[in-house]
């Protein structure tokens, strides 16, 4: 099967936008998208679309694809919309590169997008918790924070992490997220704040959590045929993988780590032939804090019970040897569901290329990216690599 890579990629600001459309935010970062294509592309050119949404709010349930890229001019282009939850716009990534390497498509337009602000906190509530387990979890009454507080809980009994531990997700992404002139929650955090916070969940507290956010982003692939037409960038798409889980917690086996992620990493390495220790950035799902600590462990980046030790000591900072959610994550970027996935491949893509601003790391080769849907019922991880940069 052909190679795939990222051509282009881009993305809105993640935030609060309760006054724009879904069409007009997906537009922006369409063009975003197109924009750093290098040597530039038509419309016309595009052979398959695939966009990713929960449809928060239910305003275009059906046929919620075309709706957004015929607003883009791309009329009598295949589209399709991927629902995986919060792990809809990697999904669609996915479904893409399945798209070029089948041999049906040349050019795929990937995506996603979400506005979640202009409806009430309760509201709001009930679609987040869609995505989770339906007659025991959401109609019993549990939160999506609430089910997370479950995964914290059983993790600190079984390893003795701290609400310490915790907060340094949060001091380190918002660190990031400070350098991202398109993060919701742009600003720096002390780790006093981010411990003595409100309550949301015990154990978890306001700044454990990820914000609620409206935002679009998109991505461009090309097949090994055609990337030349584009760019001189070689940022290929090396390795995919992707699994799924029981919805619920209760079904599970295990609340301290994600089955699904680690069969998605386990298949990704091993498509792409690398090894953890061979990705130089990772951005991961931390929509809540001990979701990133359980993601180290599940992307294989250190033994159960260990992930805490990496933040004490500062591996995955920006200086570090495993530098975690440049882009700010989830935590300080912002969470527009549908968009998520796709922004964290707008982040890898700008790593890879040198476009990432305050945040660039020198000469990355291997970035990985890894979504969630729901407290882990779908997992979807890739791997990109520069082909310009020796190992």
């Amino acid at each position: 099967m052909r190679d795939v890579y990222v051509i282009g990629a881009g993305q809105t600001a993640f935030g609060a936008f309760p006054d724009r459309s879904y069409r007009d935010l997906f537009a922006e970062a369409y063009e975003s998208a197109r924009d750093s294509v290098d040597d530039g592309i038509d419309t016309d050119e595009i052979d398959e679309a695939v966009v990713g949404s929960l449809g928060v709010g239910g305003r275009q349930l059906g046929l919620s694809g075309p709706a957004v890229t015929e607003h883009v001019g791309l009329h009598n282009t295949p589209c399709s919309r991927v629902e995986n939850a919060c792990a809809a716009g990697g999904f669609a990534v996915r479904q893409g590169v399945q798209a070029i390497k089948s041999g049906l498509a040349d050019v795929v337009l990937v995506g996603g997008y979400e506005v979640m602000t202009d409806m009430s906190g309760d509201v709001t509530k009930y679609w987040l918790g869609v995505s989770g387990e339906t007659e025991w979890e959401r109609l019993t009454g549990t939160t999506f924070s609430g089910v997370y507080a479950q995964m914290a809980s059983a993790y600190m009994e079984k390893y003795g992490a701290t609400n310490e531990d915790l907060s340094r997700v949060a001091v380190k992404n918002h660190a990031n997220g400070a350098k991202n002139p398109k993060a919701h929650l742009g600003f720096e955090c002390s780790l006093e704040d981010a411990t003595s916070a409100p309550a949301v969940a015990d154990p978890l507290n306001l700044y454990h959590c990820c914000p609620t956010s409206d935002g679009a982003a998109v991505a461009l692939l090309a097949s090994e045929d055609v990337v030349d037409e584009y760019t001189d960038e070689r940022i290929r798409v090396a390795g995919v993988g992707a699994a799924s889980e029981r919805v619920g917690l209760a079904e599970r086996d295990s609340y301290t780590g994600i089955s699904a992620s680690q069969v998605a990493a386990e298949t990704a390495y091993d498509r792409a032939d690398v090894a953890p220790e061979d990705i130089d950035f990772a951005e991961v799902h931390d929509c809540f804090a001990i979701a990133e600590l359980v993601a180290y462990e599940d992307l294989g980046f250190c033994e159960p019970g260990e992930a805490p030790r990496l933040l004490r000591e500062g591996v995955t900072d920006p200086d570090g040897d495993l530098p975690v959610n440049t882009s700010g994550g989830l935590k300080s970027k912002g969470h527009p569901i549908g968009a998520t996935g796709t922004g964290q491949v707008v982040e890898a893509f700008d790593q890879l290329t040198g476009r990432a601003g305050e945040r660039q790391l020198d000469d990355p080769r291997y970035g990985l990216t890894h979504n969630v849907g729901g407290s882990g019922g779908a997992s979807v991880v890739h791997v990109f690599e520069n082909e310009e940069v020796a190992r």
